[in-house]
Formats: C-alpha cells, sequence, structure tokens
C-alpha cells in the first residue's frame, strides 16, 4: 500500500465515513465534450455529402481538416472549469466564426440563399455552450450574438430561417448559463450547510465530553464550597459562573469575558458611576446575515449575559435587529446590568426578559436590591454622573427608543428599554448613510 493510500484510509478511519464532492455542473461539461465529438461527425457528414455541390471543394475539406485537428487536439480543454481558460473559448468560438464567414467563399449563393448549412453547422453551439457553462449567462449572450451576427453576414441578411435558428441559439446558450448559476449557488449553498452541520456535530461531540468531565467538577466545586463556606464558598461561586459561561460556549459559540475591577474603575474615571459601563457595541454572531450591517439576532447577545445569579428569558424565535442597532441595545443592558451589580451588590440576582412585538423589541432588566430613592438620577446626572444618563438613555435615545426606570425602596429595580423596528430601520439607514 502506497503512503497516500494509507493516509487515505486513515482519514476515512478517523472521519468513520468518506466524503466524496462532486461539482454540479461537472456533468455539463463532460455533455459538451461528448457533443463538440458528435457535432463534428455531423459536420463532417454534411461535407461529404455536399462535397460535389460546392463551387470550391478544396477550400471546404481545408477547413474541416482544420476543425478536426482543433477538436482532437483541444478535447480535453472542455472537460473541465479549470481547463477550459477564456483564452481556450476566444479561440474556439474563432474558429467557429471563420467557418461560418468562410461559407460564401466555397459554396454557391443559391445554396446559401436556400438554407444551405454553414461549413461548422451545428459544431458552432459547442462554441456558445462553452462560454455560457464557463461563465453564466452573460457570457453565453455575449458568445451568442457573435455568432448570430456572422451568420447574418454569411446570409447577407436577414432571413426567416436564419431567424429562427439564431433565437433557438440565443434562447438555448442564455438558458444553460443561467442554469450554471443557478447550479453553482446551489453548491456553493450545499458546501455551507455541510461545514455548518460538521461545525455542529464537532461542537455536540466536544459539548458531551464537557459535560462529561470539566463541567461536572465545576459543578462539585460549587456545591462543596457551599456547603464548606467561607473562602471555600466564593470558590464555588466562581466555580459556577465559570460552569455557566462554558455551557454557553459549548451551546451558542458566544461568551463575553467578565469585566475586571480595574476596568470598572476606569469607567467610573469618566465620569459616571462605578457600575456605569460605556463599551463599544458587541459584534454579531459571526455568519453571512450579520456583516454590512445586516440582520442580527439579539437574543446571541444578551445570552452572554446569563450567569449564576443572572436570568435571561428569552423568545424561541430569532429576534432580529440590524447589526449596530442590536449591538446598542446589548450594551445599554450590560450598563445596567453592571449598575446592578455594584448598586445592588454582589449577591443581588438579576433577570433580563427579551420580548419581540410586532413594532418594537423589548428589554426589561429587573433585580432585588434595595431600589433606587426617588430623585436619586435625576441629581446624579445635574452632579455630572452621566452613568444612566448616556450609558443608557443615550443608547436609546439615538435608536429612536425609551429607557423607563420603575423602583420602590426595597423592593428592587426595573429598567425597561424599548426600541420601536421603524426608528431601528431609520437607524440603519442613517448609520449607512453616514458612512
Amino acid at each position: 500500500m502506497t503512503e497516500r493510500s494509507r493516509e487515505r484510509s486513515k482519514r476515512e478511519r478517523a472521519g468513520g465515513e468518506r466524503v466524496v464532492r462532486m461539482s454540479v455542473e461537472q456533468p455539463l461539461w463532460q455533455a459538451l465534450t461528448a457533443y463538440r465529438v458528435l457535432t463534428l461527425l455531423y459536420a463532417l457528414g454534411l461535407c461529404v455529402y455536399s462535397f460535389e455541390d460546392y463551387d470550391h471543394p478544396i477550400g471546404a475539406v481545408v477547413y474541416m481538416a482544420v476543425l478536426t485537428l482543433w477538436t482532437a487536439l483541444t478535447f480535453r480543454m472542455v472537460a473541465s472549469a479549470e481547463r477550459c481558460t477564456r483564452r481556450f473559448l476566444v479561440g474556439d468560438l474563432g474558429i467557429a466564426v471563420t467557418g461560418i464567414l468562410l461559407t460564401p467563399l466555397v459554396d454557391s449563393h443559391d445554396r446559401i440563399a436556400e438554407g444551405t448549412p454553414t461549413l461548422p453547422s451545428i459544431w458552432t453551439m459547442g462554441a456558445v455552450l462553452g462560454f455560457a457553462i464557463k461563465g453564466g449567462w452573460r457570457w453565453g449572450a455575449s458568445a451568442s450574438t457573435v455568432v448570430c451576427a456572422a451568420n447574418v453576414i454569411e446570409r447577407g441578411g436577414f432571413a426567416q430561417d436564419t431567424l429562427h435558428m439564431l433565437s433557438l441559439v440565443w434562447v438555448a446558450s442564455v438558458g444553460i448559463g443561467y442554469v450554471v448559476e443557478v447550479a453553482r449557488a446551489s453548491e456553493r449553498t450545499l458546501a455551507r450547510a455541510l461545514r455548518i452541520e460538521a461545525a455542529t456535530r464537532e461542537r455536540e461531540r466536544l459539548a458531551r465530553d464537557i459535560h462529561d468531565s470539566v463541567l461536572q467538577v465545576l459543578a462539585m466545586v460549587q456545591r462543596r464550597g457551599a456547603a464548606i463556606g467561607g473562602e471555600a464558598a466564593e470558590l464555588g461561586r466562581m466555580a459556577g459562573e465559570q460552569e455557566i459561561a462554558l455551557r454557553t460556549l459549548v451551546s451558542t459559540g458566544l461568551v463575553t469575558r467578565p469585566r475586571t475591577g480595574d476596568e470598572t474603575e476606569a469607567v467610573a474615571g469618566r465620569g459616571g458611576p462605578p457600575g456605569a459601563v460605556d463599551p463599544p457595541a458587541p459584534p454579531c454572531p459571526p455568519g453571512p446575515e450579520s456583516s454590512d450591517g445586516g440582520p442580527c439576532d439579539l437574543r446571541a447577545l444578551l445570552a452572554p449575559h446569563a450567569g449564576s445569579r443572572v436570568t435571561f428569558s428569552e423568545p424561541g424565535a430569532p429576534v432580529l435587529l440590524p447589526a449596530g442597532v442590536a449591538g446598542e441595545l446589548a450594551a445599554a443592558v450590560g450598563a445596567a446590568l453592571d449598575n446592578v451589580r455594584v448598586h445592588a451588590g454582589e449577591d443581588a440576582h438579576a433577570w433580563i426578559l427579551l420580548e419581540d412585538e410586532p413594532d418594537a423589541v423589548m428589554v426589561t432588566v429587573r433585580d432585588d436590591g434595595p431600589g433606587i430613592p426617588e430623585g436619586r438620577l435625576a441629581d446624579a446626572e445635574a452632579e455630572g454622573r452621566l452613568g444612566v444618563a448616556l450609558s443608557i438613555r443615550g443608547r436609546l435615545r439615538d435608536l429612536g427608543g425609551t429607557a423607563e426606570w420603575i423602583s420602590a425602596p426595597e423592593q428592587g429595580t426595573e429598567v425597561e428599554l424599548t426600541v420601536p423596528k421603524a426608528s431601528a430601520m431609520k437607524a440603519k439607514q442613517k448609520g449607512e448613510a453616514a458612512r
């Protein structure tokens, strides 16, 4: 067994199954190869049949010899898209057009007026189909237009049978080119789906392994730490948070880095309260829909906030917003949670509720802390502490939404963030215009 065979067998055993990649357009190239051979035989048969009727039969024989030699030497050029280069296609079309324009020189005017086939006959269609398969319907339309012009010149004008034949050539080339483009798009979609499926299977395998080892250890540390108390309880709490973060990572592929104490102090140094956060808009999850400001699932941006003391409730369907709008709204939620940690204490519990209404998206952040005394927010803004004003109200105002606080002493605080979907689209268009 050769080294290559051993490597292939090893990959097949490791993967459990052999993956066969096949291009959906490859059968078209194979059919074109057979078509060129069959149409060459047809053109040779017409030449032999009309040999005595030509005015200059030697010229017809010379052209057919060149056509035969060209077809034989370029037989492998149409075997695949990689071998069929643009230079070859131009040369192939040149051979066909030359044969069409040479027809009046070797055949009589009367025979041409009667609709006698040109020297290359239907072999010409193979050159046009090569353009269509290689470059799609636009290339096919361009090549068929050149062939149509050559046939009109050969006939000396427009005739009914010529128009019928040329219409068929043009429609066939455009139709096959369009089919090829659709097939390529379908192949790309299938390949992307297979990659996603493979990634999902690998993530599920990793999740099973992690669940059987790391997560169980972290859960055990959390339980034992809570039972022992003291510093062990703090260690158990941290283990519980890491368990939640790891579960989020293996299930969604998204996890946010916890903010350190130095970063919190740095935010406070910018004029806001210690818990205020003004982070950049979080990125959308990787994928084709999230690029260029496209739709972004807000659930994926809020899910990493879930932890041992933060409960996240979401709808079952994706909550789609423009990427920039979703990022700003998620940043406002993060600022609200930071305020909960600073003002309600590390032991406070918070709840995030995401609601997707027909005309608006609402996010409610509630905690079980001591609440905000009446007038406290206005006093903080007047004293220059703009954490809430900028990180939350400012963001929502820029998005065309609203931020409402409901609080009572010893009953916790509730922050309701609302973004109308119409305003979200306007914000997206405004951002695109600014770029």
